[in-house]
């Protein structure tokens, strides 16, 4: 869906997190990021995907990567699912789904024979502000394990 590549810059962003401040893609200049788009908060493929994530967390901290999750639900609606599932990292509230567009996965989709527009459940693997892996076919049970396979990586 993306038109991005990986080895592309990463387009830049500055999101409203869940507690109300700033973050920008600069604030991980350095470091290794995982962003990861998903449709909705609480829905259960957006919640086994973060959830798998939160599981992981540790090990992916320990192998140096961050993790930010974009999603176009309000900043309340983030609270509740951080607070809900204990994740320790930030959501990003993109309302005006300019991340999302600046990433290139709001378009056209298809569930039960209806077509929408929506987001596509996209990962992007960022160090130093070049995309380096980008995950279209999320899974969402086992998207940690997923992560490190694609960058073929163990767990620290």
């Amino acid at each position: 869906m993306t038109n991005l590549q990986e080895g592309d810059k990463a387009p830049d962003f500055t999101g409203i997190i869940e507690d109300g401040s700033q973050v920008s893609l600069s604030d991980y200049d350095g470091k290794k990021l995982i962003l990861y788009f998903y449709p909705k908060d609480d829905t259960p493929g957006c919640t086994a995907e973060s959830c798998n994530l939160r599981d992981n967390y540790a090990s992916l901290k320990n192998l140096g990567f961050e993790i930010l999750g974009v999603s176009p639900d309000p900043i309340k609606k983030h609270q509740k699912f951080i607070n809900k599932y204990d994740f320790p990292f930030s959501l990003i509230a993109d309302e005006e789904k300019k991340i999302i567009r600046d990433y290139g996965i709001w378009g056209p989709k298809k569930f039960m024979g209806r077509e929408y527009d929506g987001l596509h459940r996209t990962t992007f693997i960022i160090e130093n502000g070049t995309i380096i892996k980008i995950i279209g076919k999320v899974k969402t049970k086992a998207h940690a394990e997923q992560i490190l396979d694609v960058l073929g990586l163990e767990t620290a």
